[in-house]
Parts: C-alpha cells; structure tokens; sequence
C-alpha cells in the first residue's frame, strides 16, 4: 500500500490548488520560459536554413543555461517555501516526515537536473 503523502500546513502537494512557492514570482518564471521558447524557435529555424552547426551549438548552449537558471530560481523557491514551511509544521511527528519528504523532493530534482 502506499503511503499518504505528506504536506505541510499552507503548502501545496502535486495535486493541490494551493499557491506555490514560485506564485509570488509566476509572471517573471512565465516570461523567462517564453524567452527560451523563443530562442528554441529560432534554433529550429537555424537548423531549417542549414546555418553553421558552431553557431547553432551557441544558442543551445545560452537555451541550456537559461533554462538552468529558471530550474535554479524553481529549486530554491521550493526550499524557501516548501521546506520551510514543512518545518513550520506544529505537529513534531508530522514535522520530521513533512521536512524529510520535501527535502527529498529537492534532492531528487537537483539529481535530475545534474544528469
């Protein structure tokens, strides 16, 4: 059987309608990741007109390192919000699971995104 999963007190799960701790900062996080849209587009165009492939290998890298930046910006807003609201939590039981579980949440994203 599965285990509940375990959510702070004000802090969303997967499913949850409740904000985020990126919401304060969703406009700039919506900007950005239409920049990189952008700058994908204009890859794909580069590739379309056969442009020299060390100038095509540029903008992946700037799209690389730009989408970093917003998976860094999401990872530390988790951190700052879920993790320590989950240690805000009043109960001490609940507590220790809810941190140990967001703290796994943001270890495995930083795997994911080292990989």
């Amino acid at each position: 059987m599965e285990s509940p999963q375990v959510t702070a007190p004000g802090h969303a799960s997967p499913e949850s309608a409740l904000p985020h701790g990126y919401t304060a900062n969703k406009d700039a996080y919506l900007r950005r990741l239409k920049r990189i849209e952008g700058q994908v587009r204009g890859i794909a165009r580069m590739v379309d007109e056969d442009k020299y492939c060390i100038d095509i290998l540029t903008q992946v890298s700037a799209v690389t390192k730009a989408l970093h930046a917003v998976s860094l910006g999401l990872v530390e807003e988790h951190i700052g919000h879920c993790v320590v609201g989950a240690a805000a939590e009043p109960d001490p039981d609940l507590r220790a699971e809810a941190i140990d579980v967001k703290v796994k949440e943001a270890a495995e994203a930083i795997g994911r995104l080292l990989r």
